[in-house]
């Protein structure tokens, strides 16, 4: 237990034969319980995690799935089993060993403490960040996390593709868990859904843990662009949800409206680049509308943005100092 509460990790492993064993061996002693949830590997991911539940068999649960469905399904199916056994708080670290457990209680004070219902780590916080986490994706990291802010509402969250979170039992319970997305893109699904159902999150400063040993199967040439997509069917989700069904703010008109002025703005705009390109003249009217249509969304979408900002605030729990800032 870590100050009286039952402590759950979830560790979604896919192929990490060579790693496993090093994140269950630095597993934190307060961890009451280990679900490794084994996504259908091709290597013998699941017989080391066997050997290690066969020595610790009341702590580590060996979960398998027949086939591979992703990591977001093998975090829900160990959300699942945290629900059954009565865990007061989940938190999930990777089967890769890209997790520090040394950060594991700051992760879960925030939740201990009531102050929030859900954590995720920020690698992006430290100084060391930049030296350590490869460049190309530092910037897709921090592309996808600007995209987050403003599909899920929570701008204090600063680093939305770290997995290493934590989250209340009440915050589970209420969750409709089936519908989360359940690839590469599930720790945005989540943050949104969080928003929709008003818990409150938390960012605390982790540090980034590379060159372990561990292979990524990210590809951002074609993660960003899938990415982009659900952000923006699930900012769409929640303005309806939240906006519209649930509550009615009149930062839904902001939106509307912007978008529209932005869809005009790029469509006249285009008109105006073929034009330029085949007659060699760029027409005047043209031309001032593009420009007028530009500022007019842009002030649009930035008023949407600033009442969906502050009508999200109390739900935005803030950094926690005494986090770990360095290495």
């Amino acid at each position: 237990m870590y100050r009286d509460k039952r402590i759950a990790v979830v560790v979604p492993a896919y192929n990490e034969e060579r790693q496993i064993g090093r994140v269950l061996d630095t597993m934190p002693g307060f961890v009451d319980r280990v679900y490794v949830v084994d996504d259908a590997s091709k290597d013998a991911t699941g017989a080391r995690v066997e050997e290690w539940a066969a020595r610790q068999p009341q702590r580590i649960v060996l979960l398998r799935h027949e086939k591979n469905r992703g990591v977001g399904a093998a975090i829900v199916t160990g959300y699942r089993r945290a629900l059954e056994d009565g865990m007061d708080i989940a938190a999930v670290m990777a089967g890769d060993a890209q997790m520090d457990p040394a950060d594991l209680p700051a992760v879960l004070d925030p939740v201990v403490e009531g102050t929030a219902d859900y954590v995720k780590g920020n690698r992006l916080f430290t100084g060391e960040a930049w030296k350590k986490i490869p460049h190309v994706r530092y910037l897709g990291n921090a592309f996808l996390s600007l995209l987050t802010k403003i599909a899920s509402g929570y701008w204090n969250v600063a680093d939305s593709q770290t997995g290493y979170t934590a989250i209340s039992r009440e915050a589970l319970a209420t969750l409709p868990l089936d519908r989360l997305y359940p690839r590469y893109g599930y720790p945005n699904h989540l943050l949104v859904m969080l928003n929709v159902y008003s818990f409150r999150v938390a960012d605390v400063p982790v540090a980034p843990v590379y060159g372990v040993g561990e292979k990524s199967g990210i590809r951002l040439r074609r993660v960003i662009p899938r990415m982009s997509w659900l952000l923006l069917k699930c900012f769409l989700w929640r303005m309806k949800e939240k906006y519209v069904i649930r509550d009615f703010h009149p930062l839904i008109f902001f939106y509307a409206l912007g978008g529209l002025l932005f869809f005009l703005w790029f469509a006249l705009g285009v008109r105006m680049c073929i034009v330029w390109g085949t007659t060699g003249v760029i027409p005047r009217m043209n031309a001032l509308a593009v420009m007028t249509l530009f500022i007019a969304s842009m002030q649009f979408l930035l008023f949407g943005m600033w009442f969906d900002m502050e009508h999200n605030r109390p739900l935005s729990a803030g950094p926690r100092p005494g986090g770990r800032t360095a290495r």
